[in-house]
């Protein structure tokens, strides 16, 4: 079993929420075509990222934990993630967005925006020298700055709302990806590249990482939603 445990992460974490995706009164499963369009579009910059991350060891994967199928340098399963991981996250955001009023979440837009920009634009000052970590900082804070100054999306507040609850699925996750309850990591870091800063056994530039990803998905997903 060990070296599928990255595409069983992979399959459990997309399992629950595609066959509720049929379910009648979600009917996520007219949405599919959109969100697979998204989601190869946003995964395209974050594969690439990840690609020139491994070559250049800020990050590697443990293989022991992976079929051994490798595209490009990274394992399959790590392809897998950019897709099943976004799934779940535009799904959960679709269901309470749909049964939920989280409009009143938009008056918080501003606060969120200029919060977040302020600490990545420090933390990349502070720390222009730890790849990870100033990539991380300056992608988050173009994101939010284009999201809400140039594509005047209402939608932050909610998204950040939706994003504090993923965060209980995100733990587990990526806590076994980055060795919680494993002999090893499956994900391991150059510790030269990144804070040091970890939430249980994950580097705290993980949960930015997740959040950016997260807002691009959903940003291109209402695109493609639109007749």
């Amino acid at each position: 079993m060990k070296p599928y445990t990255y595409l069983l992460i992979n399959l459990l974490s997309i399992s629950i929420c595609f066959f509720f995706s049929f379910d009648r009164r979600i009917q996520f499963n007219k949405h599919f075509p959109a969100f697979i369009k998204a989601s190869i579009l946003v995964a395209i910059p974050f594969i690439a990222w990840d690609v020139w991350f491994t070559a250049h060891q800020i990050w590697w994967f443990n293989t022991e934990y992976t079929t051994g199928l490798i595209l490009l340098g990274i394992p399959i399963e790590e392809w897998m993630f950019f897709i099943c991981i976004p799934f779940s996250c535009v799904f959960t955001y679709f269901c309470l967005d749909k049964f939920f009023n989280l409009a009143w979440l938009s008056a918080f837009n501003n606060m969120i925006v200029f919060v977040s920009v302020i600490i990545c634009a420090v933390i990349a000052l502070l720390h222009y020298d730890k790849t990870y970590t100033f990539v991380t900082a300056i992608v988050t804070a173009t994101v939010l700055i284009y999201l809400h100054f140039k594509a005047r999306a209402s939608w932050i507040g909610q998204a950040s709302f939706v994003f504090s609850i993923l965060m209980l699925g995100f733990f587990p996750v990526n806590g076994i990806l980055t060795g919680t309850g494993l002999e090893s990591p499956i994900v391991n870091y150059n510790p030269k590249s990144f804070l040091n800063i970890r939430i249980f056994s994950i580097p705290i530039e993980d949960a930015v990482y997740s959040y950016t990803q997260f807002l691009l998905n959903i940003y291109f997903f209402k695109i493609f939603q639109k007749p």
